[in-house]
């Protein structure tokens, strides 16, 4: 006799449209305000290859259209590539995100693949003060030109740029990489989460889409609404399936603990004239509130000069302080 079985009744209220797999903690950078905290000697954590596929087919199965490779810086995976084949064959889309610091020509060709895109993060179009973020010498040099080749190749890249010092030139960086052809830029802030947190972080530091849309796996297994909420963790899924995590009430409640956006609000804003929500370089766009953008009023329109910042001493009449972005 075969036994039939019945279709499940636990339909999930509503399925996320992008699951973020934080692979690894293992970066060649150490960003000064790392959410993850990580760094050159972060690990990759407990997660296998293996059971990284059990994920992704698990979202696959609950479709759940985007898979995000994220870290740490991903490519440092020793299976980031195969991981990438595995959520293609599953018919999901992947992006990859990744700090360009340092791509292979094997990476070239995964970032190629139909299906494939990248995202990075950007600092300034100084490149003292983007080093100063990263605390590594030359990496806006190379992050930069591993940009102008994704564009050049015709690869799907967006990327975020974060404000974290005094004198930063982020809006300026917005510019660069608008003409440098990267078609999705957005802005934001550095928040108090891993390395830049001060305190303990509560909610009322993420934008209200975390667990909404999204949900995030860390390197030990741990499932969290989003990558910034990553101290939200009610559920392991080396322990509990994502099927099982998405219908229980105690991930409910955890999502519910999060300040949603309120109709009306600006469409990235908290409500709250000049707060812009916190941003993993995603969806929230910071960029669209005129209150998250700084006015540089002593500088042109053009980038053809350059407005005084804290990355050096130059004057800003003197010929090197005039970054040439090819436009």
């Amino acid at each position: 006799m075969t036994a039939v079985l019945e279709p499940p009744t636990d339909a999930i209220p509503k399925v996320p449209s992008m699951i973020e797999l934080e692979i690894t903690g293992k970066c060649q950078l150490a960003c000064s305000h790392c959410f993850a905290d990580s760094g050159p000697t972060g690990t990759h954590g407990v997660m296998s290859v293996s059971d990284w596929y059990d994920v992704i087919d698990q979202a696959a199965d609950l479709d759940i259209r985007t898979v995000q490779l994220i870290g740490g810086e991903p490519t440092t995976y020793p299976g980031w590539a195969d991981l990438v084949d595995h959520a293609l064959s599953r018919g999901r889309l992947v992006e990859v995100f990744s700090n360009l610091y340092h791509v292979t020509a094997k990476g070239w060709s995964v970032f190629e693949r139909d299906g494939v895109s990248l995202a990075t993060s950007y600092y300034s179009p100084n490149s003292g003060e983007h080093d100063k973020v990263t605390t590594v010498k030359g990496s806006q040099e190379r992050t930069r030109a591993n940009i102008v080749e994704a564009v050049r190749r015709g690869i799907r890249i967006r990327a975020g740029i974060v404000g974290v010092h005094d004198g930063q030139l982020e809006q300026l960086a917005v510019e660069e990489l608008r003409a440098l052809g990267v078609g999705q830029v957005t802005l934001d802030y550095a928040r108090g989460v891993g390395r830049a947190a001060k305190v303990t972080p509560d909610v009322g530091t993420l934008c209200g889409n975390c667990g909404r849309g999204r949900l995030a796996i860390m390197p030990d297994g741990a499932v969290s609404p989003c990558v910034l909420g990553r101290w939200i963790r009610p559920f392991n899924v080396r322990e509990t399936s994502l099927r099982e995590i998405l219908v229980s009430s105690e991930w409910a409640a955890a999502v519910d603990s999060i300040p949603a956006r309120a109709p009306g609000d600006h469409s990235d804003g908290l409500g709250v004239v000049g707060m812009c929500p916190p941003s993993d370089s995603n969806d929230c766009n910071p960029a669209k509130t005129p209150a998250c953008n700084p006015k540089y009023e002593f500088a042109p329109a053009a980038l053809r000069s350059c407005p005084p910042n804290d990355s050096n001493d130059c004057a800003p009449t003197e010929a090197p302080c005039n970054p040439a972005f090819g436009l």
